[in-house]
This record gives C-alpha cells, sequence and structure tokens, in this order.
C-alpha cells in the first residue's frame, strides 16, 4: 500500500513562491498517476494538478492558470507542486494522492497535507 507524505508547506506573502513535496513510500512509485488537492478553511477539498506516471502529460485546474508546474522524479519516489505569484485565495492544506481526474474521488491514497498560507 502506498504511504505519502508532503512537506514544504510555509507561509508566504502574494506573490512569493513555494515548492511541495511529497514522498512515496511504494515500490513501484512509477506504475502511478499521482495528484495535487488542496482543501482551504471552510472549503471542499478540490483537485489542483495530476501527472501522469510517465510525466509525460500533466492538467490542472483552471485556477492554476498557469502558476504552477507539477513533477516527479520516478528514480526517488518523490513528487512535486512548484507554486508560484501566490494568492491569499491559495491557502489550503495540499495534500497529494494517487489517481488520475478532476475530483478528489478520483484519488486515493492521501498524504497528511502541508499547509501553505499566503497573506497579502
Amino acid at each position: 500500500q502506498m504511504q505519502l507524505v508532503e512537506s514544504g508547506g510555509g507561509s508566504v506573502q502574494a506573490g512569493g513562491s513555494l515548492e511541495l513535496s511529497c514522498a512515496a513510500s511504494v515500490r513501484t512509485f512509477s506504475d502511478f498517476n499521482m495528484g495535487w488537492l488542496r482543501q482551504a478553511p471552510g472549503k471542499e477539498r478540490e483537485w489542483v494538478a495530476t501527472i501522469t506516471w510517465t510525466g509525460g502529460s500533466t492538467f490542472y485546474a483552471d485556477f492554476v492558470e498557469g502558476r504552477f508546474t507539477i513533477s516527479r522524479d520516478n528514480d526517488k519516489n518523490m513528487l512535486y507542486l512548484q507554486m508560484n505569484n501566490l494568492k491569499p485565495e491559495d491557502t489550503a492544506t495540499y495534500y497529494c494522492a494517487e489517481g488520475i481526474g478532476n475530483t478528489p474521488q478520483d484519488y486515493d491514497h492521501w498524504g497528511q497535507g502541508t499547509q501553505v498560507t499566503v497573506s497579502s
């Protein structure tokens, strides 16, 4: 069973950047499509981005607007989310999970999350 541990969250001012990391404990990480999702206080969890198992295709929610980049290193069992030009509305707990699709129900094996806070 896959175990996922996120890191890299923190507090930044609007316009700043953060890179989130997700370490996967699984024998064949390269077999799995992976995604990032987030949940803001008082809101439903929402999909952010997905990368296919080879890294050959990536998909983003409309609100990303070219500011985030999802990537992976299959040799290191690592998933990343580079976030630039952060906005206060990006404040949320960010989760990595296994799966593909644009709803949280498409994903399994969630990590514990890492908090991102963006101040104006």
